[in-house]
C-alpha cells in the first residue's frame, strides 16, 4: 500500500490546532488532529450542497453566491457547473494556506476553476462577510466545519447561533437560501433555523454519490419577514 506523505501544515485561526495536508498517490486528505476534515475520494455530499442550493435559485438573473470554506473545491466546482455566465461567486476562506494548497499541490483537483472569471476568493471570515451585508446574496453555502459546531475555528459557533442565523437571513435576498453541510443530524440546529424564521428542509445525502456515510444538508429558505405588531401594511 502506498504510504501517506505529509505535504504541509497550517495553524488554525485560533493558533491552538494544526491542519495537516497529506497525500497518498492521487488521494489527498486534510486532517485536524485525528479528525479527517475532507478527503479527495469523498466529494458527493459537498457537490450536493451546491447542486441543491443552485436548484432552489434557478432562473434568477445575475445570482450572487457566498461559499464559506474552499476546502478541496468540490462545492465550488459544482456551483460553477450549475450557474450561468452572469453569476458571481465569492469564496471566503479563513486559512490562507488552504488557498495556497489549492493553487499548489492540490491544483489537479481544482482543474483550473480558480481562474474562472465568475469567482472571487476572499481570505476572510465568512461570518464577518455575512454580518456586514444586507439582502446581498441569493445563496449562502456553509461548509466550514464538520457540522453546526466550530471545530476548526471556535468562533464559527457564532454562525450557527440564533443571532448568527438571523444575520444570515438578513444577508439573503427574499427567497434566498442558506445551505449548511454536516456530518450528521442536529435537531437543535434545525430548531434554531426555524426560530430564526427560515423554512427548513433537512436532506440526507451520501458522502460519495450512492455510497459512503449518510450526511446532512440543511436547505433553509428565507421567506417573507413577519410584520411587527402594530406596524402599518
Amino acid at each position: 500500500m502506498i504510504p501517506w506523505v505529509q505535504l504541509d501544515t497550517a495553524k488554525t485561526p485560533d493558533g491552538d490546532h494544526e491542519l495537516r495536508l497529506k497525500q497518498r498517490g492521487a488521494e489527498f486528505s486534510i486532517m485536524l488532529g485525528s479528525n479527517e476534515l475532507m478527503n479527495s475520494r469523498l466529494s458527493g455530499s459537498e457537490e450536493a450542497l451546491a447542486r441543491l442550493s443552485c436548484q432552489r435559485i434557478a432562473g434568477r438573473r445575475q445570482p450572487k453566491i457566498l461559499i464559506g470554506g474552499l476546502g478541496m473545491g468540490f462545492t465550488l466546482r459544482a456551483a460553477l457547473a450549475e450557474l450561468g455566465a452572469d453569476a458571481g461567486i465569492v469564496v471566503a476562506e479563513l486559512v490562507p494556506a488552504v488557498v495556497a494548497w489549492a493553487r499548489g499541490p492540490m491544483a489537479s483537483l481544482f482543474g483550473g476553476c480558480l481562474d474562472d472569471p465568475r469567482l472571487t476568493i476572499r481570505e476572510a471570515d465568512v461570518g464577518q462577510i455575512v454580518r456586514s451585508e444586507v439582502s446581498a446574496w441569493d445563496a449562502i453555502l456553509l461548509d466550514v466545519d464538520n457540522g453546526p459546531e466550530g471545530i476548526v475555528h471556535k468562533a464559527n459557533d457564532a454562525l450557527y447561533s440564533i443571532a448568527g442565523l438571523i444575520s444570515a437571513r438578513a444577508a439573503l435576498k427574499p427567497g434566498g437560501v442558506l445551505a449548511v453541510w454536516s456530518q450528521g443530524s442536529d435537531s437543535g440546529f434545525t430548531r434554531r433555523l426555524k426560530q430564526a424564521g427560515f423554512a427548513v428542509d433537512e436532506v440526507k445525502v451520501r458522502a460519495n454519490g450512492k455510497r459512503g456515510a449518510r450526511q446532512i444538508i440543511w436547505i433553509a429558505t428565507n421567506g417573507p419577514r413577519p410584520v411587527a405588531t402594530g406596524a402599518k401594511l
